[in-house]
C-alpha cells in the first residue's frame, strides 16, 4: 500500500446499563480470654451466618468464605509486657446477590446478629457480561463512522481495515490482529452494621461501560 493514503481514527462508546450483581461482605468476630471458646463461637456464629444467607435460595449467586484468623489481645504494649488479656477471632463471608429485592432484609437481619458487621452493596456486571461485548462492537462502529467521515471530507472512500487495537496500542497491534478494550464504572453504596430502625430500600446505581478503539483504514486515492 506505499503512497496509498491512510485514515487513523479513535473509535469511543459509552453505555449506562443496571447493575448485574451486588456484592456484600459479611464480618463476623468472637472475644473471650480462653483460645478455645473464641475458636468455638466463632465456627458457630459463621455456620450461623452462613445458614442464614444460604436460606434465601438462588437469590443469592455466591458465597465465598474469607480469611479467618484468631489472635491474641495484648494489654500494656508499651511497657513491654506481653500479657495476653483473651482472644479475638474474626472470620469473612463474601456474598454475591443476583435479587436486589432481598437486600433490605438480608442486611437488616444480619446487622441483628452479635458481634456481625455487614459492609456493602457494591453494585457490578458480571465479568462475561454481554454488555462489554455490545461496548467494543459500539466503538468498532463509531471508529468505522469516523473514518468514512474523514475520508469523505477528502473526497476519498474506505479501502479497507489496516490494524485495530486497544487504545495506546496501534503500534503493535499488526502481528496479534484485532484488540479491544472495555471497561465498567459505577457507583459504590456502602452500609455498616449500625442497628437498624426498620428494613433499608437500595436503589441500584447504574453501570457505565466504556471501550475505545484505534484503527487504521486505507483510504482510496481522493478525486478531488
Amino acid at each position: 500500500m506505499d503512497g496509498q493514503p491512510v485514515i487513523s481514527v479513535r473509535g469511543e462508546a459509552s453505555l449506562e446499563v443496571e447493575p448485574e450483581v451486588a456484592i456484600m461482605t459479611v464480618t463476623i468476630e468472637a472475644r473471650d480470654r480462653d483460645r478455645r471458646t473464641v475458636l468455638g463461637r466463632l465456627a458457630s456464629r459463621n455456620q450461623h451466618v452462613t445458614g442464614l444467607i444460604k436460606s434465601h435460595g438462588e437469590a443469592v449467586e455466591k458465597v465465598e468464605s474469607g480469611p479467618a484468623s484468631v489472635r491474641p489481645d495484648i494489654r500494656d504494649k508499651k511497657s513491654g509486657s506481653e500479657r495476653v488479656a483473651g482472644y479475638l477471632g474474626r472470620a469473612s463471608v463474601r456474598i454475591t446477590i443476583r435479587d436486589f429485592t432481598i437486600l433490605g432484609e438480608l442486611v437488616t437481619s444480619l446487622s441483628e446478629e452479635d458481634l456481625v458487621t455487614v459492609a456493602g452493596p457494591w453494585w457490578a456486571l458480571r465479568p462475561d457480561s454481554p454488555v462489554y461485548r455490545d461496548a467494543r462492537l459500539a466503538a468498532a462502529r463509531d471508529a468505522m463512522v469516523r473514518a468514512r467521515e474523514y475520508a469523505e471530507a477528502f473526497g476519498g472512500g474506505i479501502a479497507g481495515l489496516i490494524e485495530a487495537a486497544d487504545a495506546g496500542l496501534l503500534t503493535s497491534a499488526g502481528e496479534n490482529g484485532p484488540r479491544f478494550r472495555a471497561t465498567a464504572a459505577g457507583r459504590a453504596t456502602g452500609f455498616a452494621g449500625a442497628p437498624p430502625q426498620a428494613e433499608l430500600d437500595f436503589e441500584p446505581a447504574r453501570q457505565t461501560v466504556t471501550a475505545h478503539v484505534e484503527a487504521r483504514f486505507a483510504m482510496t486515492v481522493p478525486t478531488r
